[in-house]
């Protein structure tokens, strides 16, 4: 029996994946780059259509609805829910941080010396009970126009922060990650926070991950050189009226 919803989804991945094929060629580079999907407001049922289309990286920016769909994800299909990657993308609350190193296999928001230090405890503690293995991959959110209550930390600030983070136990630094001002060309601030994310490889060589672009402005994310794009609306539409 067909599913219209999942033909829907087929079609714009497919899409998607094409635009991101052309992106890489136009800019000369033979590598690859990650599609984080990202389902904010979008039901457990898409998550576990996308799971089963091959998506293998799902995004969520609100930490209660992300609890929520692995545990969802995991309760309708454990074999797809061991093959999916969960990534936080979006601005996380220091109290609340040790909770989502409980769930999550990626995080793009770390902002602060508290919310780092609470993903290291969160992290310490699910290891301890057997919950989780392995480190927990993190990304500095870099503000680039300096207005940290969009989120990120300032650009002065991030030298320390990164320092911080590399010394953590449980924690690995893994990149950067930033969100363009609203104000401005994209492709002129993603080059600037390409040279930011060098500077940073420099200090800490295994922080390579540089994750950038969203579905308005993927192509010039790429041609900067991001290696992880964060596609919601491209792929699942517009978001449900919440």
């Amino acid at each position: 029996m067909s599913d219209p919803r999942s033909e829907e989804l087929a079609a714009r991945l497919a899409e998607t994946r094409e635009r991101l094929d052309a992106a890489l060629a136009a800019a000369g580079r033979q590598d690859g780059v990650d599609l984080v999907v990202v389902t904010k407001f979008h039901p457990v049922g898409d998550v576990v259509r996308l799971a089963r289309l091959g998506v293998r990286d799902l995004g969520e920016n609100r930490v209660q609805e992300a609890a929520a769909k692995v545990a969802d994800l995991s309760a309708a299909d454990p074999e797809l829910a061991a093959a999916v990657r969960w990534n936080m993308i979006g601005h996380i609350q220091s109290n609340k941080a040790a909770a989502v190193a409980g769930w999550a296999d990626r995080v793009h928001s770390v902002d602060s010396v508290k919310v780092a230090n609470g993903l290291e405890k969160g992290r310490a503690r699910a290891a301890a009970e057997g919950e989780r293995t392995g480190v927990l991959p993190v990304l500095l959110q870099l503000s680039l126009d300096g207005d940290t209550l969009r989120g990120g930390v300032a650009r002065q600030d991030l030298p320390r922060l990164a320092d911080h983070v590399a010394g953590l136990e449980h924690v690995r630094l893994a990149g950067l990650m930033v969100v363009p001002p609203l104000e401005g060309a994209p492709a002129v601030h993603f080059a600037d926070a390409a040279r930011v994310a060098e500077a940073l490889r420099r200090d800490h060589p295994g922080a390579d991950e540089f994750s950038a672009g969203m579905s308005g402005d993927l192509e010039s994310a790429i041609a900067a050189g991001s290696t992880c794009v964060r596609v919601g609306t491209a792929i699942l539409g517009p978001r449900p009226v919440v």
